[in-house]
């Protein structure tokens, strides 16, 4: 069982990772639990040790050798001593191997649990190693289940090689999107944790950096940063908006994100089911920045105020209800993507 061990720690270490002193550790600890476990009345004078040259596992309980033994658990007779070490002598302290037998036991036991869980840590290290790396990334994932009391969607999440199951809550899911068994769906990954059970992958598909990844995805211009997405704001299954801004005078940002016939721009919709999109300019110029925002209504005015980031801002009569949009959708979208509390002025009023 010795060489046995020895060979499957190092094919550990070079397959998974896991540092061989790592694993000896382990099986330290394993032994002398099962030890103690076995032997309650032991004190801490039990030793494991292991030769990784000789491929051989000992373990030892150290006793001091005495004239009369009365706690034969730290206490050995001169005679017994000698039996291990001629030389030994009244007051040294030899080391006794433990039954071979009761010893056996215990190391096999302890071995086959070590390899076990050093493997299942290695596995569960390369995945979330994997997984952290795609923090803030989109993923594909294929639907599994769906639990029909909560109505989770439970996924099947890959990267490379490896691959977890991670829940997507309904908070997370798309207002009006219904998934199935089978779906494949692209999420959108918030946050990594370590587990003892695993890598736990945070999923959302209502997260505005979903809309990001994905015009990363159709739009070269994105990717290669020619043009820069500096905002956005989103009620996910209903509408979004995004401000674009490219340094280079000569580039489009907006024609860039919709694309040919507007081809870029439509299959970021068809992923998100129909969520319609809002692409507008950036400006530096917080006034521009702040009219653009309230498109597709018509701006005449925008004065900002003293009172923290808040403006005012003017729009034509019949304009006023475009400006503010459904259930004030329009308004709330653009102080989300400006950054200001924005209080909206019919002409008349003004």
């Amino acid at each position: 069982m010795n060489a046995e061990f020895f060979d499957a720690v190092a094919d550990i270490e070079k397959e998974k990772g896991i540092p061989r002193e790592y694993m000896y550790e382990k099986i330290r600890q394993a032994m002398l639990t099962a030890f103690r476990k076995d032997t309650p009345d032991c004190e801490d004078n039990v030793e494991v040790i292991l030769d990784e040259t000789k491929k051989k596992i000992e373990m030892v309980v150290k006793k001091t050798v005495v004239a009369r033994v009365i706690d034969p658990y730290v206490e050995i007779s001169e005679e017994a001593a000698h039996r291990i070490s001629k030389r030994a002598k009244i007051g040294d302290v030899v080391s006794v191997p433990v039954e071979t037998k009761q010893f056996g036991r215990i190391a096999a036991q302890a071995a086959k649990q070590v390899i076990i869980q050093g493997i299942r840590e290695a596995e569960r290290g390369m995945i979330y190693e994997e997984f952290n790396s795609k923090e803030h990334e989109i993923l594909t994932g294929v639907v599994n289940k769906i639990d029909p009391r909560t109505g989770c969607a439970f996924l099947k999440i890959s990267s490379n090689s490896d691959y977890t199951e991670a829940m997507l809550a309904p908070a997370e899911c798309i207002r009006g999107e219904v998934l199935h068994e089978g779906d494949r769906i692209k999420v959108y990954v918030v946050e990594v944790r370590n587990s003892t059970r695993g890598p736990q992958v945070l999923i959302s598909r209502t997260h505005p950096g979903l809309v990001k990844r994905l015009f990363e995805l159709e739009v070269p211009e994105i990717f290669d940063g020619t043009v820069e997405i500096k905002s956005i704001a989103r009620e996910a299954g209903s509408r979004t908006k995004m401000a674009v801004w490219a340094e280079d005078p000569v580039i489009d940002p907006i024609g860039a994100c919709v694309g040919p016939k507007g081809g870029r721009v439509a299959s970021v919709v068809n992923e998100l089911g129909g969520e319609k999109i809002d692409i507008v300019k950036y400006s530096e110029v917080p006034e521009e920045f702040i009219a653009a925002a309230l498109a597709p209504s018509e701006v005449l005015e925008v004065t900002l105020l003293d009172e923290g980031k808040s403006c005012r801002v003017i729009v034509p009569d019949n304009q006023l209800s475009l400006a503010i949009g459904k259930e004030g959708q329009n308004a709330r979208l653009a102080a989300k993507l400006t950054g200001y509390k924005i209080d909206i002025k019919p002409e008349s009023e003004a």
